[in-house]
């Protein structure tokens, strides 16, 4: 296939990629507004409730595990063909189910799908996005996961406004998860017209195919010796990927990618997304109140990861971690400090919604960049996978212990509502000093010269 030279080309190029964050996203949020019909059509305890939303976790993890054989032996390109596919399967699968059993067969499905992609589409785009843009092309990534979290929860309600109880206990809760059938089959429709990563063809030796993707972005000139770099790049490892870890440099690389993948979670970011409407209500908000409140989260989150895509290339990864770090960890000590006291809601909000900004202007979007980009070209898919594959475990943990931590008996009374959010201060400030002094800055930076910042 013949690709135009222009920056609409690139445009949707990206835009067909952060389909899979998009997708993220979406099939990550779709079950809160059906987990209510769910139960009680299927009848679940309380154990089985949980089962039905943590599966996909469980998936998530299949996924990030197969993500660096699936790339490295077929493509990046084809890995999100196969995680469409799943999506796909997914969608119709938990919608048409009657039986637990098969819902959660389908719902592990969609989650390798979700963990596939986590690893695969923000690689994609670093490793066919010019080194100047590559920081906000990889930004949309995360811009993505956040439209489809709030373009389902519209969608659910949407939906739930179309019947009754009964047509919502029998039908309403099958229809949130087919929803997700369209920007399934978008996702595979438009990823299958896209070119493959010009680093993954050189690395199969494709390399006039390489080139001509290379073409599409550069001038003829640039693509050319483009194309020598990322040739002779390829050459100053000997050996499979594994072996190549043991270099101390690529060592080095894979220890910050895991601290960073780890430490974005242990912000608490997920627990306050996932537990947020019980968190205000808790504080005394009603439900419609809490509910809203949680909207409002969710504005600032997409407000802020835009600007963080505006600023990434132009401030650098660093500052954005750096001051990202420094907003979280005075946002968590205020919300602690007010829970102590017990003020009101009206007071915890505002420091919430700066929690909020601050993660989605750094450790939100500007993490998934850092790592897309921080690996050399020999070992980017093996290591990218550790990394995504240990987040997803760090993600577990902390959305299962978070309700254990509100309830814990070892602390005072008064410090119960309070003691998660000082933790969770507590782990944004260790994430400060961990960029301050292990962290370089990647800007600019070609994905052939990384190994160069690590010596």
């Amino acid at each position: 296939m013949k690709y135009i030279n222009s920056s609409a080309n690139l445009r949707f190029i990206t835009f067909s990629a952060t389909l899979g964050g998009l997708l993220f996203g979406y099939d990550t949020a779709v079950i809160s507004g059906a987990i209510g019909n769910l139960t009680e059509y299927f009848k679940l305890t309380t154990l089985e409730t949980g089962w039905a939303i943590s599966s996909a976790l469980v998936g998530c993890l299949l996924g990030a595990l197969i993500s660096d054989f699936w790339s490295a032996r077929w493509g990046r390109k084809n890995a999100m063909l196969f995680a469409a596919l799943l999506f796909v399967f997914n969608s119709i699968g938990t919608a048409l189910p009657e039986t637990f059993t098969i819902f959660i067969f389908f719902r592990i499905l969609g989650g390798i799908g979700v963990g596939l992609a986590s690893m695969v589409v923000p690689m994609y785009l670093a490793e066919i996005a010019p080194a100047k843009r590559r920081g906000a092309l990889v930004g949309k990534y995360q811009l993505a996961i956040v439209i489809g979290i709030v373009l389902v929860y519209f969608v659910n309600y949407f939906i739930a406004l179309q019947g009754d109880a009964t047509w919502n206990l029998n039908h309403g809760w099958r229809w949130m998860f087919g929803s997700e059938l369209l920007p399934s089959f978008l996702f595979f429709a438009t990823v299958y017209t896209i070119p493959e990563s010009p680093r993954w063809l050189v690395q199969k030796g494709e390399n006039e195919k390489a080139k001509q993707v290379l073409n599409v972005f550069h001038s003829t000139e640039v693509a050319k010796l483009e194309l020598q770099t990322i040739q002779e790049s390829m050459q100053t490892t000997t050996g499979n990927p594994w072996q190549s870890l043991r270099l101390p440099r690529h060592r080095k690389a894979l220890q910050v990618g895991i601290a960073l993948s780890i430490l974005q979670q242990l912000t608490g970011i997920n627990a306050i997304l996932y537990y947020a409407p019980e968190i205000f209500k808790s504080l005394g908000s009603t439900v419609h109140a809490s509910l809203l409140e949680t909207t409002i989260l969710g504005i600032v989150n997409l407000i802020a990861t835009v600007l963080a895509i505006r600023w990434v290339d132009r401030i650098g990864r660093r500052p954005l971690l750096i001051y990202g770090s420094i907003g979280m960890t005075a946002a968590l000590l205020g919300v602690g400090s007010l829970l102590y006291f017990q003020v009101g809601p009206t007071f915890v909000l505002p420091f919430l919604l700066l929690f909020m900004a601050s993660f989605s202007i750094s450790w939100g979007p500007v993490v998934w960049v850092v790592l897309s980009e921080l690996f050399p070209n020999t070992i980017r898919s093996l290591a990218l996978a550790i990394s995504v594959f240990i987040q997803w475990i760090a993600n577990f943990l902390v959305t299962q212990y978070f309700p254990y931590l509100v309830t814990n008996t070892w602390v005072p009374p008064a410090m119960k509502s309070a003691f998660p959010f000082l933790v969770f201060a507590l782990f944004c400030f260790i994430a400060l000093l961990f960029v301050w002094n292990k962290v370089p800055e990647t800007k600019n930076t070609t994905l052939e010269k990384m190994d160069t910042i690590w010596e």
